[in-house]
This record gives C-alpha cells, sequence and structure tokens, in this order.
C-alpha cells in the first residue's frame, strides 16, 4: 500500500501501530529515537511520517522529522502526535507543515482513517503536480522566442536548473531577455505559486535600496515611521529576482552575501535575524570579472551569485530569429485607424535582419511598436522602419510593395528558414 515511517519513543505504543499499520498492507519503518528516524527519511522516502512531537523528552526533535519530512522531494505527509496537547503545540506543528494532529490517547481506527485521507491527499498532489508538468512543458518559455542553436541551450540549461534551489546569475546585454528567463525559471520550478519578486538594484539610491530589499524598524532613520518588511521577506517562499546586481554599493553587497550564505535576513535598525526561504536569482548587463578587478565588486559575492551561469546571446549573434520576433511582436496586433491585422513586406523584414540592433530585443520591440503605429494600409514598409534602420537605403525605402512582398508570419515553433528566404545580399550589411 504505502510507506509509513514510525517515530515514538514508547516502544508499547511502536509496537502496537506497527502491528496494525502491516495488517493494512503498509510497508511500516518503526523507529523509537530521533536521530535514527531522521537518517532513515531519506533512504525510504515514505509516503506518511506519523511521528510523536516530542522525542527524547523534547519538542525539538519531534519538529526536526516534521520539517526534514517536508524537505523529501516528494514531501511527506506527516501526522503528529503527542500527550501534550495545546492549542499552541497543535498550531505550530501545522505551521511547520505537518497534515494532521492526533491526541493521545487515541483509537487505532483513528490513526488508521488518518493515515488514509493522507494517503489520498498525497495522491491528489501528486496528481497535480504531475498535471502542472504536463502543463509547464505544453506551455513552457512561451514568452521566450528563438529557433538558433544558441537559444536552444538557453532552454535546456532553463529546463535543467529550473526546479531546482540554485543561486542563478544571468548574463546577458540589455535588452536581451533577462528578466524573461528569471521569470520561466521561477513557473517552472516548484515555487512557482508562490511571490516572483524583481529588483531593479539600479533604480534606488543606496539608502532606499537597502530598505526596500530588507525592511525597517519604525525609527531606525529619518522618515522610517513604521515598521517595514522587506523585499526578501515578500518573497519567502519565492523567487527574488535582482537585477542589475552589479550596481549595488560595496555596503549592500556584504549584506546580500550574508543572505545567501546564512538565509537570514536583518531588517535596519534590527539586531534579530530572520530566517527566510527565498531563491535568488540576479542579472547583469556588464562583465563582473572586470569590477572585480577594479575593487568595486565582491569576489565572494560574486562565486556565491555565479553558482549557475545563464548566458543569453545578443540579437545579432542570432539573426535567424529576428523574423520569428517579428512573427511574436505582430501577433494580435492592429492598425489603430482601421483595426486591421498588422503585416510587412519582404524588403522591410530583410533591413530588419541585417540590423545589428545594439538594443537587442527590445530595441526590436520599439522598432516593430512605432512601424505598426505609422504603416498605411496596415502593411509595413521599409519607409515605416526608425531612421537609424533606413537612414542609407537611397531609394529602396520608397519603393511601394506589392502583394508577393507581404511577408505570411507564422507563429512561434515554426522553422524559420522555410518561410523566411531571406535575400540578405539585397539589403545593406553590417550595421544601418
Amino acid at each position: 500500500m504505502a510507506k509509513v515511517l514510525l517515530v515514538d519513543d514508547e516502544l508499547t505504543m511502536v509496537q502496537m501501530v506497527t502491528e496494525m499499520l502491516r495488517q493494512e498492507g503498509h510497508e511500516v519503518f518503526p523507529f523509537t529515537n530521533s536521530k535514527d528516524a531522521v537518517a532513515a527519511l531519506e533512504t525510504h522516502v515514505p509516503e506518511v511520517v506519523v511521528t510523536d512531537l516530542y522525542l527524547d523528552k523534547t519538542r525539538a526533535h519531534g519538529l526536526e522529522i516534521l520539517q526534514k519530512a517536508r524537505s523529501l522531494s516528494p514531501p511527506a505527509c506527516v501526522i503528529v502526535i503527542t500527550a501534550f496537547g495545546t492549542i499552541e503545540t497543535a498550531v505550530e506543528a501545522m505551521k511547520s507543515g505537518a497534515y494532521d494532529y492526533l491526541e493521545k490517547p487515541f483509537k487505532l481506527d483513528e490513526l488508521n482513517l488518518c493515515i488514509q485521507r493522507a494517503l489520498s491527499y498525497n495522491e491528489a498532489i501528486s496528481e497535480n503536480f504531475y498535471l502542472r508538468k504536463q502543463l509547464r512543458k505544453k506551455y513552457q518559455f512561451s514568452q521566450i522566442i528563438g529557433t538558433a542553436p544558441k537559444m536552444q541551450e538557453v532552454f535546456k540549461m532553463i529546463e535543467r536548473v529550473a526546479d531546482t534551489d540554485s543561486t542563478i546569475l544571468i548574463l546577458g546585454e540589455s535588452g536581451t531577455g533577462k528578466e524573461l528567463v528569471a521569470r520561466a525559471l521561477h513557473v517552472n520550478s516548484r515555487r512557482q505559486f508562490a511571490p516572483f519578486i524583481p529588483v531593479n538594484c539600479s533604480a534606488l539610491p543606496e539608502n532606499l535600496l537597502e530598505s526596500e530589499l530588507f525592511g525597517h524598524r519604525k525609527g531606525s532613520f529619518t522618515g522610517a515611521v513604521n515598521d517595514k518588511n522587506g523585499l526578501f521577506h515578500e518573497a519567502d517562499g519565492g523567487t527574488i529576482f535582482l537585477d542589475e546586481v552589479g550596481s549595488m554599493s560595496p555596503l549592500l553587497q556584504s549584506r546580500l552575501l550574508r543572505v545567501l550564505q546564512e538565509r537570514e535576513v536583518r531588517r535596519v535598525g534590527e539586531n534579530t535575524p530572520t530566517y527566510i526561504n527565498v531563491r535568488v536569482l540576479a542579472a547583469t548587463n556588464e562583465p563582473l570579472e572586470k569590477k572585480i578587478k577594479d575593487g568595486s565588486f565582491r569576489e565572494d559575492l560574486y562565486y556565491r551569485l555565479n553558482v549557475i551561469a545563464v548566458t543569453l546571446p545578443s540579437l545579432r549573434e542570432r539573426r535567424e530569429d529576428v523574423p520569428l520576433l517579428v512573427a511574436h511582436f505582430l501577433r494580435n496586433k492592429t492598425h489603430p485607424h482601421n483595426g486591421q491585422p498588422v503585416q510587412i513586406t519582404r524588403p522591410a523584414m530583410e533591413v530588419l535582419s541585417a540590423h545589428d540592433w545594439p538594443g537587442n530585443v527590445r530595441e526590436l520591440e520599439n522598432a516593430i511598436e512605432r512601424a505598426s503605429t505609422l504603416c498605411e494600409d496596415n502593411v509595413i514598409q521599409v519607409s515605416d522602419l526608425p531612421p537609424s534602420l533606413v537612414r542609407n537605403l537611397g531609394q529602396q525605402s520608397a519603393q511601394p510593395a506589392t502583394s508577393s512582398d507581404i511577408v505570411q508570419l507564422p507563429s512561434p515553433g515554426v522553422p524559420v528558414p522555410k518561410l523566411f528566404p531571406l535575400n540578405h545580399t539585397s539589403a545593406p550589411q553590417g550595421r544601418l
């Protein structure tokens, strides 16, 4: 039936419950001390754990088993039993993740029914987890567009590290989609239903950023009129994304290092740290190795952040993805005057594919937004593109488009080269 790990320091109790559970067909692993029980959790990976809250005359051992059982993959359902039942202990056990709570003495039938409910709950959770996993595979990375080999490497890396708690450093130029990757890592992890908190570390001065990240106590500085939890507290159980982490001051770097090392946060003006369960994702568009050499970035923090690196290619390194990105940006976009779907001519697409895009995908998106607003007859022509792209095109920009020039836009996922046999020799080469 199921694997059940049983822990109680009363031998008679253990023998009686073990016999009952084995008669029900369960595989039972009985223990009378917490040390052996904790060691057995990872070995046997039980579906249900029945444990006394007060083991070896201390509540800490029972809570240790509870927390260890909940940290398994998949987590076990924990039923807590105790002869020292109070409302406070019951609340504490449930807050720590217990499925149910029974007071001694209890009837064996009552425990058996509780275990059956726990197994049904576990089955429902497992089925839900499987369905979510299938959905993630089906709709995975829907906002990150690319078929280029370098982007496929990024997708593979995200798949491998998303459902872990490892700290990730996302590297790439401005506009390459670092926050999209961070969101994909969060959505495809076990933390997907917990908060995702993005923070732009370059947007706030040092004193405000410290308060935003770590919180503060009332009266700790001028203007601190109330207690405030920081964004690390808000992200508890989920993910915090530190964008432009290289712009942090040395003071904030040292505080962030402590958070990564100890998993504790101390609010400004407070001496007592608070434990947090947060996954940290960081991103930068500048080489941190240079900042380490000039002394503006801590080397020890760099190694804490750079546990796993995900490097995003620039758009000029994956020009074959430009048509697919254009199709993505034009999807569901209609002309502001006639309400018709916006299309694009082949010459305009060739110009877009030949451009170097120093602002990467963000610059391309803005160019498409501009062109779709200014175009006539809901067709984007070369003349509708930003001046920086068409400056050197001469008379080509004035050529009217024919129906054969209009590109049939694909949906993301369709192989680009077959649909867009672009003639790059007809468009200016290099940066326009």
